[in-house]
């Protein structure tokens, strides 16, 4: 394979925002496409990362900008700074994100009959709500991510399938949640999974994480076979 990657801005009414795109250039067909949500952080290099894995998989990855001119947090604090106001404004976090959906399908290299989203913690919040709010996309996969939904809840019909990675010792995402989240999408006739890790706390993909206390602990096992169930989800909904 031949990696390249560029970074990419676009806009959110007046916010220039800044992704990431990373693609295969030995692949010359339009290719499935994979839009990235990043953790409260934002989009740091092991978000990147993750977006050139997607890229040495066959697909075009796309690492979004939730915050800003490729705006970082590095501290406990600065991330809630940044991603609260969306947590407090759902239509606010929507028209970002579908702001990056937009963007995404303007690429030329990206076939847009084949687009899904990933996320983690926040982004996996980020990547559900892009589902809720009707994009047609195939898959969206949210690696422990939070799953309470928007009130009021969105009217649009979900097109996609879902697939929720979750640590049943997540703090951030008690089991009530999770059951909120399976009624939700039984209701809205969704074909999705949850697959529960269990002993496994939240941010269990970050290998930064080594909060016991917060809740925030990485898992190198759950890490591999989240990332295989992701792998296995796009494979089926590529077909």
């Amino acid at each position: 394979m031949k990696l390249k990657s560029e970074k990419i801005k676009y806009l959110d009414g007046d916010v220039t925002l800044q992704g990431y795109c990373a693609w295969d250039e030995n692949i010359k067909d339009k290719r499935p496409a994979v839009l990235v949500a990043p953790d409260a952080a934002g989009c740091t290099e092991r978000v990147r990362k993750k977006a050139n894995q997607l890229a040495e998989l066959g697909y075009l990855a796309f690492a979004i900008d939730m915050y800003g001119n490729g705006k970082c947090a590095t501290t406990r604090a600065e991330r809630a700074a940044l991603y609260q106001p969306f947590m407090d404004n759902r239509a606010m976090l929507a028209q970002r994100i579908n702001a990056a959906f937009v963007a995404l399908k303007k690429i030329p290299l990206v076939d847009t009959a084949r687009m899904a989203a990933i996320g983690f913690c926040f982004g996996g919040l980020c990547a559900l709500d892009l589902a809720r709010n009707g994009a047609d996309i195939r898959g969206v996969v949210s690696f422990h991510g939070l799953l309470v939904a928007p009130e009021p809840a969105p009217t649009a019909a979900i097109k996609s399938k879902v697939l929720a990675l979750h640590g049943f010792d997540d703090p951030m995402v008690p089991p009530d949640q999770v059951l909120s989240f399976a009624k939700e999408m039984t209701d809205k006739k969704v074909d999705w999974q949850v697959q529960v890790y269990g002993n496994i706390m939240h941010a269990f993909t970050n290998p930064e994480a080594n909060d016991r206390a917060f809740g925030t602990v990485y898992d190198r096992t759950a890490d591999q076979r989240s990332w295989v169930a992701m792998k296995d989800f796009f494979n089926e909904v590529f077909a």
